[in-house]
């Protein structure tokens, strides 16, 4: 895991050294280990280091080999490296690292651009060819690894994070309309290739951009999550599919074993995590770290599930910690976690998942995480609502929205203020070919947009702020085809998830299966109050943000007067939604 930056130009003017450095400062979170830098007429490129495979000099990037007449720059893991490094030694290939990024290079020579179709894991990379002048940027099946453009007067920038674009200087930082209608509808996703910023980009998920020397660019999908199952599949009983579906599991987490530094989970007392915890001692892991979070308790509900976590790591035998966090340190660090978020995110998660990777990052390198179970297997309350839905648009769009577009018109000021976009993109991609029932249709929905720019980006926001490498077993492309093969009645059995929940039985004590499900919001985050109120207040309506015009005044004024009683179908603050991009802005736009 790592940061990548890049700057190409098509014009003959020189690559700003001084640019490209600063892109790579801003990423030093991301990896600690090392840096590096390749500079030529036309070609400039920047990585920081988090050494996590072949720990050796030899795997420094940029790495460029020059009898291919190619480098790369690469963030991510593959986890299927040995095999093809097998294969390609066949063809006559040598290899003077161990590591995955020299065999991706040589995957790219011997196959051409197909041979990200030969990848298992997470991916963004950038491969130049010194003497054609072209390059080729991609992005993994799932969007685990972000990767971020910014056009330029006669060239191209590219980074791993939006802030660090910013910090390269020339980007227009004008809101773009279709970015924040998303923002405000779409429970703060922001679908590619828009950001909030006009002149920020990014690279859908299982993408990849052809660049040539003149600046001609084409953008070319190799991968998308098809629905459509034969006869077999639906025929196919629910033990059968449980023994598969664990067998796919077992893999998933083997394959995210592959490291030349010990592997931890992350384990927060959940079905989703706890499993990934019984698969990873199964598959022989000796002490193994896990890891808990957890807060206070405020107006009876309990803040933390150490009892659950404690269960799993009884059983495997794990060496567990258990990290408290007041709350008062989670309001006083929230605008560290807002200054590390590449996009702004309402989640209540972030604040949580930002001081748990501070203190995870003390001890492990890696861990495994259970991001993604609930979107691949059907664990949210509005799959069910879907079942034999004549109107799936519209019964999504009311489960999932935080605003309809009547609102909206009260929401931004005429500027700012677009066609229902968000609207017609949830239609554009329920109703595209692959998935016809509408259940399916959310499922990946969910999966291939919601799951990318939310919990996905927050994970990856959060633990590379300090150097942690966070690996997802649940997003295994393959365990992801595997899921949609499987009908969704089996799904969303037994509440959602039912699938899942008994294969899981079969790994992890019962007890942790069968309890309510938890979730901890910061209640500051949730109802606004305190020193969090005053702040947003502050920031709504500071000088920046009359001047940047963004919102109505009247709309500000109402929901500051109630904050509680602006709640989205999601039950997230309408309020805390507008504050947080506001504050966002102010944090990484200042100056």
């Amino acid at each position: 895991m790592c940061g990548i930056a890049g700057e190409i130009r098509f014009d003959g003017q020189p690559v700003d050294v001084n640019a490209l450095a600063r892109m790579n400062d801003q990423q030093r979170p991301r990896g600690p280990d090392g840096q590096g830098l390749q500079v030529s007429d036309r070609f400039g490129f920047g990585h920081r280091r988090l050494k996590i495979m072949d720990l050796s000099e030899a795997a420094q990037q940029p790495m460029f080999d020059p009898a291919l007449g190619a480098g790369i720059v690469f963030n991510g893991a593959v986890y299927n490296h040995g095999d093809l490094r097998k294969e390609l030694e066949g063809k006559g290939y040598q290899f003077h690292s161990t590591g995955d990024t020299e065999v991706l290079l040589k995957a790219w020579h011997a196959w051409g651009p197909s041979f990200v179709k030969r990848l298992n894991g997470m991916f963004a990379f950038a491969i130049w060819e010194r003497d054609s002048g072209r390059v080729l940027l991609g992005r993994d099946r799932l969007g685990i690894k972000p990767l971020y453009l910014a056009p330029l007067k006669g060239g191209l920038r590219f980074a791993s994070s939006l802030p660090a674009l910013l910090a390269a200087g020339g980007v227009d930082t004008a809101i773009d309309p279709v970015g924040l209608h998303h923002y405000l509808s779409l429970h703060a996703i922001v679908p590619p290739p828009h950001t909030l910023l006009r002149g920020v980009k990014k690279l859908a998920p299982g993408t990849l951009m052809h660049i040539d020397a003149d600046g001609t660019t084409r953008e070319e999908p190799f991968w998308s999550l098809n629905y459509e199952r034969g006869s077999a599949d639906e025929a196919r009983s629910f033990d059968d599919w449980r023994e598969i579906l664990l067998d796919g599991l077992r893999s998933a987490v083997k394959r995210r074993l592959v490291a030349d530094v010990p592997v931890g989970a992350l384990l927060s007392g959940g079905v989703d995590s706890s499993l990934i915890v019984g698969l990873m001692a199964e598959a022989g892991v000796r002490d193994l770290r896990t890891y808990n979070v957890g807060f206070e308790d405020v107006g009876g509900e309990k803040g933390n599930e150490f009892e659950y976590a404690d269960i799993v790591a009884q059983r495997f035998g794990t060496v567990h910690e258990r990290i408290f966090v007041p709350e008062a340190q989670l309001l006083g660090r929230l605008p560290e976690a807002i200054a590390a978020m590449s996009e702004p995110m309402v989640s209540h998660d972030c604040i949580g998942f930002y001081l748990l990777s501070e203190a995870v990052s003390r001890h492990s390198k890696v861990v495994q995480s259970g991001q993604g179970a609930d979107e691949v297997f059907g664990g949210y309350h509005w799959y069910p609502k879907l079942q034999g839905s004549a109107q799936p648009v519209v019964d999504y769009h009311a489960a999932f929205c935080d605003r309809d577009h009547a609102e909206m018109r009260e929401v931004v000021q005429a500027p700012y203020m677009t066609d229902d976009v968000t609207r017609a993109y949830i239609e554009q991609r329920l109703t595209a070919p692959g998935a016809t029932d509408p259940v399916d249709q959310a499922l990946r929905m969910d999966t291939t947009v919601m799951l990318v720019d939310d919990p996905v980006k927050r994970v990856d926001n959060m633990t590379m702020a300090f150097g942690l490498e966070a690996r997802v077993p649940f997003l295994d492309h393959e365990l992801v085809e595997l899921a949609a093969r499987i009908p969704a009645r089996h799904k969303l059995a037994g509440g959602g998830k039912g699938i899942l929940k008994e294969a899981a039985r079969q790994v992890i004590p019962a007890v942790v299966i069968d309890r309510p499900k938890g979730y901890f919001p910061v209640p500051a985050l949730k109802h606004l109050k305190g020193d969090v109120l005053a702040n947003v207040r502050d920031a709504l309506t500071s000088t920046a943000a009359r001047q940047r015009g963004l919102f109505q005044p009247a709309y500000v004024e109402k929901l500051l007067a109630d904050p509680s009683a602006h709640i989205t179908p999601l039950r997230g603050s309408k309020l805390w939604q507008l504050g947080l991009l506001e504050l966002w802005l102010q944090t990484h736009l200042r100056g």
